[in-house]
């Protein structure tokens, strides 16, 4: 069972893959591509049919299932801070490297950067302060192919970071 929820995991991340790039490799692009509200919404959806398809939650289990709501507010939340920073980057789109970086004030980016990861960790308690009660309700078995889930997230998500940094490189 475990190797089908991996393999299902992984069909769905090599899936959304393509999408999710969509709105990094075209940084350098004039006009990048971005997903559209019901991409999101439809990526956002899968991955929590997944989480759900891969628990198999009781009904008994299924009273605890709040973590949807979480996993929707996260998603908002990180919408909002990429369109603030797409909203910093246009700014500073007709400026060439040199004025950027002279014209750059680092206090403001500081601020900008601590209210983002503020709003990280607090989306981030949120999730985890939603999924404790339907945690304690798993047995060993949904506990391991939530680990499983867990892992392959955060292996994606490196993933994209690595991507983000090949791409800045390349850009210098």
């Amino acid at each position: 069972m475990l190797k089908i929820v991996v393999a299902g995991t992984t069909a769905l991340f090599l899936a959304a893959s393509p999408i999710a790039n969509a709105q990094t490799s075209q940084t350098s692009s004039a006009t990048p591509e971005r997903l559209n509200a019901a991409d999101r919404n439809t990526l956002t959806d899968m991955r929590i049919d997944l989480v759900k398809a891969a628990l198999q939650l009781t009904p008994d289990q299924e009273k605890y299932w709040p973590a949807e709501s979480a996993i929707r507010a996260r998603a908002e939340d990180r919408k909002a801070r990429l369109a603030k920073i797409g909203e910093t980057v246009g700014r500073r789109a007709d400026e060439n490297r040199v004025e950027a970086l002279r014209n750059r004030d680092p206090i403001t980016f500081l601020q900008r950067r601590s209210e983002a990861l503020a709003q990280r960790s607090a989306d981030l308690d949120k999730l985890a302060e939603a999924w404790q009660p339907l945690y304690k309700t798993l047995n060993p078995e949904q506990r391991q192919r939530m680990a499983a889930i867990a892992i392959l997230v955060l292996h994606d998500m490196s993933d994209a970071v690595d991507r983000r940094r090949a791409l800045s490189e390349d850009e210098d």
